[in-house]
Protein backbone atom coordinates (compact mmCIF):
# COMPACT_ATOMS: atom_id res chain seq x y z
CA UNK A 1 0.00 0.00 0.00
CA UNK A 2 1.67 3.21 -0.54
CA UNK A 3 2.14 5.99 1.69
CA UNK A 4 -0.29 8.67 0.83
CA UNK A 5 -3.15 5.71 0.57
CA UNK A 6 -2.11 4.89 4.08
CA UNK A 7 -2.36 8.32 5.11
CA UNK A 8 -5.89 8.67 4.28
CA UNK A 9 -6.75 5.38 6.27
CA UNK A 10 -4.98 7.01 9.00
CA UNK A 11 -6.63 9.83 8.77
CA UNK A 12 -10.38 8.10 8.22
CA UNK A 13 -9.45 6.33 11.12
CA UNK A 14 -12.39 6.26 13.95
CA UNK A 15 -11.45 3.00 16.07
CA UNK A 16 -12.00 4.88 19.53
CA UNK A 17 -13.94 8.05 17.98
CA UNK A 18 -17.24 6.97 20.69
CA UNK A 19 -13.81 7.32 23.45
CA UNK A 20 -12.71 11.09 22.33
CA UNK A 21 -14.44 13.92 24.01
CA UNK A 22 -14.04 16.39 20.82
CA UNK A 23 -14.18 13.50 18.68
CA UNK A 24 -11.23 11.46 16.14
CA UNK A 25 -9.18 13.93 14.21
CA UNK A 26 -6.25 12.13 13.14
CA UNK A 27 -2.72 14.05 13.15
CA UNK A 28 0.33 12.90 11.65
CA UNK A 29 3.19 14.06 9.73
CA UNK A 30 4.64 11.78 7.58
CA UNK A 31 7.19 11.83 4.24
CA UNK A 32 8.56 8.75 2.94
CA UNK A 33 11.60 11.10 2.56
CA UNK A 34 12.31 11.55 6.14
CA UNK A 35 15.24 11.50 8.28
CA UNK A 36 13.91 12.16 11.58
CA UNK A 37 10.90 10.46 13.81
CA UNK A 38 9.28 12.24 16.34
CA UNK A 39 7.04 9.84 18.59
CA UNK A 40 5.39 12.16 21.11
CA UNK A 41 2.32 11.42 22.98
CA UNK A 42 -1.20 12.82 21.45
CA UNK A 43 -2.18 15.84 20.23
CA UNK A 44 -3.72 18.57 22.50
CA UNK A 45 -6.59 20.65 21.76
CA UNK A 46 -4.90 23.36 20.51
CA UNK A 47 -3.54 20.76 17.99
CA UNK A 48 -6.59 18.90 17.31
CA UNK A 49 -8.54 22.69 16.27
CA UNK A 50 -5.90 23.07 14.07
CA UNK A 51 -4.19 20.36 12.68
CA UNK A 52 -1.31 21.35 12.81
CA UNK A 53 1.14 18.56 15.17
CA UNK A 54 2.80 20.81 18.32
CA UNK A 55 1.04 23.38 17.06
CA UNK A 56 1.57 24.36 20.55
CA UNK A 57 3.39 26.10 23.11
CA UNK A 58 5.01 22.46 23.85
CA UNK A 59 5.86 22.35 20.00
CA UNK A 60 7.56 25.74 20.60
CA UNK A 61 9.97 24.64 23.50
CA UNK A 62 10.70 21.25 21.71
CA UNK A 63 11.63 22.76 18.57
CA UNK A 64 13.72 24.85 20.20
CA UNK A 65 15.27 21.81 21.99
CA UNK A 66 15.81 20.55 18.47
CA UNK A 67 17.28 23.59 17.16
CA UNK A 68 14.49 23.81 14.26
CA UNK A 69 12.75 26.88 13.06
CA UNK A 70 9.10 26.24 11.77
CA UNK A 71 9.31 25.76 8.53
CA UNK A 72 12.37 22.79 8.71
CA UNK A 73 10.37 21.41 11.89
CA UNK A 74 7.18 20.92 9.55
CA UNK A 75 8.97 20.02 5.87
CA UNK A 76 7.53 16.34 6.13
CA UNK A 77 10.05 15.41 3.49
CA UNK A 78 12.74 16.07 6.33
CA UNK A 79 10.77 15.21 9.74
CA UNK A 80 8.13 12.75 10.65
CA UNK A 81 6.04 12.97 13.54
CA UNK A 82 3.90 10.31 14.35
CA UNK A 83 1.87 10.60 18.19
CA UNK A 84 1.33 7.55 20.34
CA UNK A 85 -2.51 8.55 20.39
CA UNK A 86 -3.45 10.30 17.12
CA UNK A 87 -6.31 12.36 18.56
CA UNK A 88 -6.93 14.40 21.42
CA UNK A 89 -7.74 12.15 23.98
CA UNK A 90 -9.31 14.67 26.58
CA UNK A 91 -8.55 16.56 29.87
CA UNK A 92 -7.39 14.67 33.01
CA UNK A 93 -8.35 15.29 35.92
CA UNK A 94 -5.11 16.30 37.53
CA UNK A 95 -4.48 19.50 34.86
CA UNK A 96 -3.06 17.44 32.44
CA UNK A 97 -4.12 15.76 29.11
CA UNK A 98 -5.51 12.23 29.23
CA UNK A 99 -2.88 9.40 28.61
CA UNK A 100 -3.22 8.98 24.64
CA UNK A 101 -5.58 6.17 23.39
CA UNK A 102 -3.75 3.00 23.84
CA UNK A 103 -5.64 1.33 19.90
CA UNK A 104 -3.23 3.78 17.98
CA UNK A 105 0.60 2.69 17.99
CA UNK A 106 -0.62 -1.28 17.73
CA UNK A 107 -2.88 -0.54 14.69
CA UNK A 108 -0.83 2.22 12.82
CA UNK A 109 2.91 2.38 13.65
CA UNK A 110 4.47 -0.48 12.57
CA UNK A 111 2.66 -0.21 8.85
CA UNK A 112 3.55 3.49 8.72
CA UNK A 113 7.20 3.05 9.84
CA UNK A 114 7.63 0.97 6.49
CA UNK A 115 6.92 3.55 5.11
CA UNK A 116 10.23 5.15 5.97
CA UNK A 117 13.40 4.00 4.75
CA UNK A 118 15.60 6.89 5.65
CA UNK A 119 14.81 7.39 8.82
CA UNK A 120 18.30 7.82 10.94
CA UNK A 121 17.13 8.58 14.33
CA UNK A 122 13.79 8.24 16.48
CA UNK A 123 13.05 11.13 19.36
CA UNK A 124 10.92 9.72 21.74
CA UNK A 125 9.46 12.25 23.85
CA UNK A 126 7.82 11.26 27.04
CA UNK A 127 7.49 7.98 28.98
CA UNK A 128 4.07 6.81 26.81
CA UNK A 129 7.11 6.66 23.88
CA UNK A 130 9.70 5.42 26.23
CA UNK A 131 7.41 2.22 27.85
CA UNK A 132 6.68 1.47 23.95
CA UNK A 133 9.52 1.80 21.99
CA UNK A 134 12.72 1.05 24.69
CA UNK A 135 10.76 -1.90 26.68
CA UNK A 136 12.97 -3.09 28.61
CA UNK A 137 15.54 -1.09 27.39
CA UNK A 138 14.16 2.16 29.66
CA UNK A 139 15.46 3.01 32.70
CA UNK A 140 12.76 3.16 36.21
CA UNK A 141 11.98 6.47 35.59
CA UNK A 142 11.17 8.88 32.32
CA UNK A 143 14.31 11.14 34.11
CA UNK A 144 16.71 7.99 34.17
CA UNK A 145 15.92 7.28 31.14
CA UNK A 146 16.83 10.71 29.41
CA UNK A 147 20.08 10.61 31.30
CA UNK A 148 20.64 7.48 29.88
CA UNK A 149 20.26 9.34 26.20
CA UNK A 150 23.57 7.81 25.04
CA UNK A 151 22.60 4.10 25.48
CA UNK A 152 19.41 4.21 23.60
CA UNK A 153 21.51 5.72 20.05
CA UNK A 154 21.60 6.08 17.57
CA UNK A 155 18.60 4.92 16.88
CA UNK A 156 16.26 6.08 19.36
CA UNK A 157 16.86 9.26 21.87
CA UNK A 158 14.87 9.75 24.87
CA UNK A 159 13.02 13.07 25.98
CA UNK A 160 11.09 14.63 28.38
CA UNK A 161 7.43 15.81 27.49
CA UNK A 162 7.90 19.43 26.52
CA UNK A 163 4.97 20.41 28.07
CA UNK A 164 4.76 23.70 30.85
CA UNK A 165 5.70 21.00 33.39
CA UNK A 166 8.78 20.19 31.90
CA UNK A 167 9.98 23.74 32.82
CA UNK A 168 9.98 22.87 36.87
CA UNK A 169 11.62 19.73 35.80
CA UNK A 170 14.44 21.31 33.94
CA UNK A 171 15.26 23.48 37.03
CA UNK A 172 15.56 20.00 39.32
CA UNK A 173 17.43 18.40 36.07
CA UNK A 174 20.10 20.91 35.00
CA UNK A 175 22.15 18.30 33.65
CA UNK A 176 19.38 18.13 30.69
CA UNK A 177 20.28 21.75 29.29
CA UNK A 178 24.05 21.72 29.93
CA UNK A 179 24.98 17.65 28.52
CA UNK A 180 21.31 16.73 26.87
CA UNK A 181 19.91 19.52 24.92
CA UNK A 182 23.97 20.24 23.11
CA UNK A 183 24.28 16.63 21.85
CA UNK A 184 20.43 16.85 20.66
CA UNK A 185 21.25 19.85 18.63
CA UNK A 186 24.03 17.87 17.38
CA UNK A 187 22.86 15.23 16.33
CA UNK A 188 19.81 16.86 14.45
CA UNK A 189 22.33 19.00 12.58
CA UNK A 190 24.35 15.47 11.38
CA UNK A 191 20.77 13.72 9.97
CA UNK A 192 19.57 17.11 8.56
Amino acid sequence: MSLKRLLREVRACRICEAELPLGARPVVQLGNTARILIVGQAPGSKVHRSGIPWDDASGDRLRDWLGLDRPAFFDETRVAILPMGFCYPGAGESGGDNPPRPECAPQWHKRLLKHLPNLRVTFLVGQYAHRYYLDVGRKTSMTETVRAFSQHGPKFFPLPHPSWRSAIWMQKNPWFEEDVIPELRNVVRKVL
